[in-house]
């Protein structure tokens, strides 16, 4: 029997990602809340084989990425008693017609579960992403933005923020090689063809009012009203967790009450965080997380996932080598489900 007693050298992350390198709500929830409960998970780093492990005991919030977390939701209520927060980030893509993400539900599906969890949880909890923005001979820019166009009319009053990506095939070996392998003719973006597919999603914006941001990306289109966004965000986990002192001193915020001047209302710092209309914070630290992309807005976080483990197979996927070896890893964790890593080795 595995013991609970947490390895000694383990990191103890207060803010977890789950995960960019695989679809843990969708595959491995039962999984990721076993090992929370037992208070630490393994991961094996693909290029040494060595294993190194992640503490829980510090946890205080959990970045959750998934294109089907349905299966997480009955897991959800029990963060709560454990003194964590969440909030995810949903990839809700429509690539059906093009079958680019043969393990991925129905696109009706998941707007219905985007719903359920907002219903459930609350509004704020859960952001809209369209990532990666694909083009290829049977999608275009104006069939792009249909489809934006068809998923955020269906989540207006559901999510405030849209997010999205350019995919960047050349940067990638494993995307280029995966499209490759099945024959999928893409092409690469160009800054006009950017350009253009900010400009239709300003426009469409003007019905949603969503804010809109792009996900490590290099151009600049503020003149859209598009943000560079950080998906691991200390602004959203401020508004969501700003009564958690614990979680706020870590992140170096003070939050501030506008109603204690004397002569009014102070005047508001320019980076200040507003809570409500009676509260702000400001932050006296930089969290963003050096070790990401260069153009990654994220904050640090420990990411508990591994590659190689997603059985969406999504055609574009830049998290595994091959669809054998996701698949071979995936029935391996089913013969081993609550190992201490995911794949069950």
């Amino acid at each position: 029997m595995e013991s609970s007693i947490v390895p000694s050298k383990a990191q103890t992350p207060v803010i977890v990602s789950a995960s960019r390198s695989t679809d843990i709500p969708a595959f491995y929830a039962d999984w990721f809340f076993d090992r929370l409960e037992k208070g630490y998970s393994a991961w094996t780093n693909p290029f040494n084989g060595v294993k190194s492990y992640v503490s829980f005991e510090k946890t205080r919030f959990i970045v959750f990425w998934s294109k089907n977390p349905r299966p997480l939701i009955p897991f959800l209520p029990r963060l709560k008693e454990m003194g964590i927060d969440f909030y995810i980030q949903f990839t809700l893509n429509d690539y059906d017609k093009e079958h680019l993400e043969p393990g991925v539900p129905n696109v009706e599906s998941r707007i219905a579960t985007f719903k359920e969890l907002v219903d459930t949880f609350g509004k704020g909890r859960v952001v809209w992403r369209f990532d990666p923005l694909l083009l290829t001979s049977e999608i275009g820019i104006d069939s792009l933005l249909e489809k934006l166009n068809r998923i955020g009319d269906e989540l207006k009053g559901y999510s405030d923020k849209l997010v999205f990506s350019y995919a960047d095939i050349a940067t990638y070996k494993k995307v280029k090689l995966n499209l490759d392998r099945s024959g999928i003719k893409y092409r690469e973006w160009k800054e006009e063809d950017m350009e253009l597919l900010a400009n239709g999603l300003h426009e469409l914006n003007r019905k949603w009012g969503y804010v809109i941001g792009t996900c490590g990306e290099k151009i600049d289109l503020g003149k859209y009203g598009i943000i560079h966004n950080k998906c691991v965000d200390d602004d959203l986990i401020i508004r969501l967790d700003y009564c958690d002192e614990t979680l706020m001193r870590y992140l170096g915020v003070e939050i501030v009450d506008r109603g204690g001047s004397l002569f009014g209302d102070d005047p508001i710092p320019q980076d200040a965080v507003l809570i409500n209309e009676y509260l702000y914070a400001v932050k006296n630290k930089n969290n963003k997380d050096k070790g990401q992309r260069k153009f990654c807005g994220c904050i640090s976080s420990k990411d508990i996932g591994q590659y190689n483990t997603c059985p969406h197979l999504c055609e574009y996927c830049y998290a595994n080598s091959s669809r054998e070896l996701a698949i071979s890893n995936w029935k391996m964790h089913k013969t081993n489900p609550f190992a201490e890593t995911i794949t069950g080795k």
